[in-house]
């Protein structure tokens, strides 16, 4: 017999196992299946702070205060009108607004009112009821499409719906001459007799509330048909009530029915619920003829009315129990008029009916009209119809088609593995969990995170589901999709977990799953795989008068390789399962790397300089310590750019990045401002120079103010360009559309042409690389992208920096344009190549020597020394790149990618020096590690933001003054240290 239970345990285990493999389903765009059809369906909790300033400034630009001659004086706050009491000006405003659009909105005719009072739907109902109905009319008979109260079809739906019939009943059972006798009930919920039965019955009230939320049902388009038919009959005297909570928005019988039932009916909801709102208020639309029975019923009352609820007011004041009553005194919003006819006597919240102006209004711009919202409702059914058709597990709890509910739904689950009713509620409540935030732990205490995809899906007792959710127009039809798949996917992983409780009891254990933080290697640990170092990994000399290579080759250790001084072919045996590297700094040309490489003796390799030949082979990979690639020759991953190939390629941007920018920015500072230093030094110490007399012949200019042009927004671009922010330079940038808001973001000017960049500018510097081969032309893209059209553009007397490639500046143009005095000066940083026998020179440098032997003194040359001595660079530069080149043997894992994705990989993003380069998601996700870091930001951002709104809403200068004194310490501190946070974090400049 356990036998047999437990085979069938495992199997629905097994089962659903297997049908959750391929993880969960799309999200849904908001967790809340809750609330009402008009949610705000924002899609965080970002979002809906959002949302949250854009009501703010919503409400700051359509509330204004006003002084006594009606002049504009300010803005009302939301603070301020959260504290405000709810007559007079702007309470009664705001009142009038929020009846005016939803009467607007949801098409009600001008000919019918609406009332509005606090409490929810059931306020709405009691209200109905208390006007409606009177004990004076003997032939006045009531329907209610509710199974009688204390029935036996009502008692299976318990307390809640059976709660309507039960109130009118008790209405006429306490009151004096009552009578129960004229109160009928239908056999089922939401059943209508025909209009003729209707008639025969002597009905005059009828009241719709079979169809409401927790059923998830609705009329059928017949039914609507006879209930109209049945008040056309007698429009005085037959008056229908409808529940309207799940109807509003959801109307699936075409605009012309619609529009009958808005002006024929009488419809009463909880609107806060309608609305997603927060406080809680009823509204109640009346026929004339409606308004007409009030008015005859209040002349002689049949019981009592709470005031709060009190439609008919006391025409004389003084009078509240003999004097005359009116609806035309009462809560009533009149659209003809556009006026409330009288007040609301207990206190609401004004803000919350803001809110719902607001929130309808931003619906109607998001959606459209109303009856968009009724056609993108029935379009979701029909998507739950069609979904639910084709689904095994999952059924409809309303069987009848036409009678599903176009904003809400009941699902069950129609599970043939699970028989035990216990067992099946201990899934559904399991499933719950994993689709809210609580999550799931299986008995090997491993925990599932809650997809928070869908809260608050529970079904009512009684009703024929497992889940409930509102899905009315304002989802799109994706959304309802994506609901339909995470219930099928929870309720499988929530069966996994009860199976294996269930399994447990029988003694079947689980061991521990490993950790999802666990990456499973990849490499072979039966070889021992080679990586050749052929760059100098340490430029400060070590104790030996050698460039220091130790802190790398600690790295290596202390991650699990080894390090070896010298080539594999004289390592002797090599330790399986471990990465080695083969430090060899002295490789520089490609004739003495071809023969080391060109049969597959290294997997990898780490390089900085040198150039790589096309015939080297390399396995697994590549890395540049730099940013740019164009020295990674070899076929293995395709060349230079990383199209193609078996290997990736990979480099290490950024650490070498402000090292490069500072050496570029010293080459401006040597000539500008153009002080003559070391002739003044040279006087001042042989006691030359007298200040008085000798210091006007020195006249020089500062670098605030002057521009300087910048080609290319990578990271030594941009570091050079926040080096000049500082200095108070103007800073133009030229790169590629796509980067214009994030270099406008930062205080740059952007130029959609290099010679845009250069017009008007004091400086000019180039910044983009060689850029990818041209092999038709043989030329790089970023060749001679300063070219004569670009130094022409320049201010007279400026100054061109190169520290780049040298081949990005046309040297001819360069040459004429300082002859011609264009410019004054040039500091070029190249790779210059000697050759040891001949003494022949070569390389991008050499163009550029015959002007320096021109124009002495106005020409600085450099052999490519900015981004390759600097030691701390190249040692962090070198760690990465061991990192990286490690994550791709170890884990097929690729970091920093350069180029094509090689099968079998995967991308393991990106890795910059923090504040250098592109932000990425993943530069904010290690700030989130520190939650100090976190706080700060957040109390920086929230008392910036406090500041900045209570300044941008003062109403006077005085208003103003005053908050300056409190609160500008405070502010100009918190943006600060908020800028210094985030500059510490690495959170500035351009994202990806």
């Amino acid at each position: 017999m356990d036998h047999d239970i437990i085979s069938h345990l495992k199997a629905a285990q097994n089962n659903s196992i297997a049908a959750t493999s391929g993880g969960p389903p799309q999200r849904t765009i908001n967790p809340f299946f809750g609330v009402g059809p008009i949610t705000d369906m924002a899609r965080d909790e970002a979002d809906s702070r959002m949302i949250r300033f854009e009501f703010e400034h919503w409400l700051e630009a359509n509330y204004r205060k006003l002084d006594d001659m009606g002049r504009d004086v300010g803005s009302f706050t939301a603070a301020e009108i959260g504290r405000s009491m709810h007559r007079g000006y702007p309470a009664d405003k705001f009142l009038l607004d929020m009846m005016r659009e939803i009467h607007r909105y949801f098409e009600f005719p001008k000919s019918n009112r609406m009332a509005v009072g606090l409490g929810g739907g059931h306020s709405g109902f009691t209200v109905c009821a208390l006007h409606f109905l009177t004990v004076n009319d003997t032939a006045q008979h009531v329907y209610v499409d509710t199974p009688a109260p204390e029935s036996e079809p009502a008692k299976a739906s318990g307390f809640f719906r059976q709660s309507w019939g039960a109130q009118i009943v008790e209405m006429m059972r306490y009151a004096r001459s009552g009578d129960e006798s004229r109160i009928h009930f239908a056999k089922a919920e939401g059943g209508i007799p025909s209009s003729d039965l209707l008639e025969r019955m002597g009905i005059k009230v009828f009241f719709g509330v079979g169809h409401e939320t927790t059923g998830a049902t609705t009329y059928s388009k017949a039914d609507i048909l006879n209930l109209l038919d049945w008040i056309d009959r007698n429009p005085a005297e037959h008056h229908a009530v409808l529940d309207a909570t799940s109807m509003l928005g959801a109307m699936p019988w075409g605009p012309e029915i619609v529009s009958q039932v808005m002006s024929k009916c009488c419809l009463f909801m909880p609107f806060q619920k309608a609305i997603g709102g927060v406080s809680g208020y009823f509204l109640v639309s009346f026929t004339p003829q409606a308004l007409a029975l009030v008015e005859e019923n209040q002349k002689k009352p049949s019981w009592a009315i709470p005031r709060q609820l009190k439609l008919a007011a006391p025409a004389d004041p003084k009078m509240p129990l003999s004097g005359e009553r009116s609806v035309k005194l009462g809560p009533i919003y009149d659209p003809e008029l556009n006026k409330m006819l009288g007040g609301v006597i207990n206190t609401f919240s004004t803000l919350a009916f803001a809110e719902t102006t607001f929130g309808l209004l931003r619906v109607e711009k998001k959606i459209g009209p109303v009856a968009e919202m009724n056609r993108r409702s029935e379009a979701n059914r029909a998507a739950i119809n069609e979904w639910m058709s084709n689904s095994s597990l999952l059924e409809l709890g309303v069987t009848s088609a036409e009678h599903r509910g176009a904003a809400v739904t009941l699902i069950k689950v129609k599970d043939a593995a699970v028989t035990d009713p216990a067992i099946h509620a201990r899934i559904i409540a399991r499933s719950k969990q994993l689709l809210s935030y609580d999550g799931i732990t299986h008995p090997n205490g491993e925990h599932e995170s809650g997809l928070d995809v869908a809260r608050y899906v529970n079904a009512f007792p009684g009703t024929p589901g497992d889940y409930r959710a509102w899905i009315g127009g304002i989802r799109p039809v994706e959304d309802i999709t994506a609901l339909l798949d995470n219930l099928k996917y929870a309720y499988h992983r929530a069966r996994i977990v009860v199976m294996e409780e269930e399994l447990a009891r029988h003694g079947i254990s689980f061991p521990p799953a490993p950790s999802a933080s666990d990456r499973v290697r990849k490499d072979d640990p039966n070889r021992a795989y080679k990586v050749l170092v052929c760059d100098f990994i340490g430029l400060k000399f070590g104790p030996d008068g050698k460039p220091d290579h130790s802190a790398v080759k600690a790295h290596v250790e202390a991650h699990g390789g080894v390090f070896h001084d010298g080539a594999a072919a004289d390592a002797g045996k090599l330790e399986k399962g471990k990465i080695h590297f083969f430090y060899q700094p002295h490789l520089s040309k490609p004739d003495e790397i071809r023969p080391l490489t060109d049969k597959g003796q290294y997997d990898a390799v780490i390089a900085a300089a040198t150039f790589l030949p096309k015939e080297g082979v390399f396995a697994h990979g590549g890395v540049r310590i730099g940013a740019g690639t164009g020295n990674m020759g070899s076929a293995s991953w395709g060349g230079g750019n990383g199209e193609g190939g078996e290997a990736p390629l990979m480099n290490t941007p950024s650490f070498n990045s402000r090292a490069t920018a500072q050496m570029a920015f010293k080459a401006l500072l040597k000539v500008c401002p153009d002080l003559p230093v070391e002739e003044m030094h040279r006087r001042t110490a042989a006691g030359a120079f007298d200040t008085g007399r000798d210091l006007k012949d020195f006249p020089t200019e500062k670098l605030e103010g002057k521009r300087l042009g910048i080609i290319g927004y990578g990271n030594i671009g941009r570091e050079m360009a926040k080096l000049a922010q500082a200095f108070g330079m103007t800073v133009a940038v030229h790169a590629r559309p796509r980067h214009r808001e994030w270099i406008e973001s930062e205080g740059f000017d952007f130029a959609a042409a290099p010679e845009d960049a250069a017009r008007g500018a004091d400086v000019i510097s180039v910044h983009t690389g060689l850029g990818p081969l041209n092999a038709a032309t043989g030329k790089f893209a970023n060749a001679n992208v300063v070219n004569d059209a670009v130094l022409a553009a320049l201010n007279d007397g400026a100054i061109v920096i190169n520290y780049d490639r040298g081949e990005c500046v046309d040297a001819g143009a360069l040459d004429a344009a300082m002859a011609s005095g264009k410019v004054r000066h040039a500091a070029i940083d190249a790779d210059l190549f000697v050759n040891a026998d001949t003494g022949a020179v070569s390389g991008p440098m050499a163009p550029y020597l015959p002007l320096a032997e021109k124009y002495p003194g106005r020409i600085e040359l450099l052999p490519h020394a900015a981004a390759d001595t600097e030691h701390v660079s190249r040692v962090e530069g070198a760690k990465q790149a061991v990192n990286q080149i490690m994550d791709a043997i170890r884990y097929r894992e690729v970091v920093n990618l350069k180029g094509d994705l090689p099968e079998g990989y995967s991308v393991g993003g990106a890795m910059t020096v923090a504040g250098v380069g592109r932000c990425s998601g993943q530069t904010i996700a290690r700030a989130l590690d520190g939650t100090a870091d976190v706080n700060s930001a957040r109390a920086g951002a929230e008392a910036m933001a406090a500041i900045w709104g209570a300044l941008a809403t003062a109403d006077t200068d005085e208003r103003r003054q005053m908050l300056i004194e409190r609160h500008g310490a405070a502010l100009v501190k918190s943006f600060n240290q908020y800028a210094t946070l985030m500059r510490k974090l690495g959170i500035e400049g351009p994202y990806t």
